[in-house]
């Protein structure tokens, strides 16, 4: 809401407003909807309201709540977007959800604090999206007190109290118990130190370019990678596994790809998702199941 008051007071017109009733909270989600109506429909922004069964799809697809939930915003997205022939998204992520996903990246093994991007390109439901965060770099306290000062009114998703999910635990247990432990603002740490991490990976994508560690064939050339600094080896690696559509890359993983330079090790590694990184004359490619 903060983002969409946010956008009618920047003068904002082309605008369509997209919410998608999860099916979780009975009344409570229909209730949101019917707000969501109510108050972008008073700004004069066209609204696209869906409901999916959340519940139902994870149980189809053998995914966790919160993953079958993104699967379906995306896929909603994409199809407002197509429908209007719009390829830029807006999304309201804050920085205390930039500092909930830095740590639990962290917590899976990332490679270096990483978080939300404020612009970037992403796949949604087989269509290339712009997705832009410009609320990013703002603490949610700060927006609640401009929301409350403006006299705007807001909604609670009371599901947010529970700790059944992780996003949920990680936010209202581990992020308080840390600063409480630390004497610190945690979850402003965790944003500045992710934010820093950029200029130092733009370097590395330089770096990266200049190594040339990649054949005609978009195969990595083993040589030409095996003479490279080890910390370059795993920034090498770690975009070609990117470029080739690879998620959930862990620190574990790129040690175990660039180990593979050493022909006394296993030939292959399996892949988040499916599929292989293979080295075979000389060469490192993926290989699909």
């Amino acid at each position: 809401m903060a983002l969409l008051h946010l956008l009618h007071e920047s003068r904002f017109r082309d605008v369509v407003v997209c919410h998608l009733d999860h099916g979780l909270r009975g009344s409570d989600s229909r209730g949101d909807a019917s707000f969501v109506r109510r108050v972008a429909g008073k700004m004069g922004f066209e609204v696209e309201v869906g409901k999916v069964d959340v519940r139902g799809l994870m149980e189809e697809r053998k995914e966790s709540l919160e993953t079958a939930a993104r699967a379906a915003r995306h896929e909603f997205f994409a199809e407002c977007g197509k429908s209007h022939r719009c390829g830029r998204l807006l999304l309201a992520h804050h920085a205390d959800d930039q500092a909930e996903t830095v740590l639990w990246n962290l917590m899976r093994g990332s490679h270096g604090l990483r978080g939300m991007q404020e612009v970037r390109e992403m796949k949604m439901g087989g269509r290339r999206m712009e997705v832009v965060r410009p609320l990013l770099g703002t603490r949610k306290s700060v927006l609640r007190e401009w929301m409350v000062e403006k006299g705007f009114r807001w909604r609670e998703d009371a599901s947010n109290a529970e700790n059944d999910v992780v996003r949920n635990r990680i936010r209202n247990e581990a992020l308080p118990l840390l600063g409480e432990i630390s004497g610190r603002d945690v979850a402003g740490m965790l944003v500045r130190e992710a934010a820093g991490g950029e200029g130092l990976r733009e370097l590395v994508s330089w770096a990266v370019g200049k190594a040339e560690a990649i054949d005609p064939q978009g195969r990595l050339h083993a040589k030409v990678l095996g003479g490279l600094p080890a910390a370059l080896q795993v920034a090498v690696v770690s975009d070609f596994l990117k470029s080739n559509g690879v998620g959930g890359i862990s620190t574990e993983l790129l040690e175990s790809c660039v180990a593979m330079l050493d022909v006394k090790n296993p030939a292959s590694v399996n892949l988040p998702g499916g599929g292989r990184l293979r080295r075979r004359g000389g060469r490192i490619f993926m290989e699909t199941r």
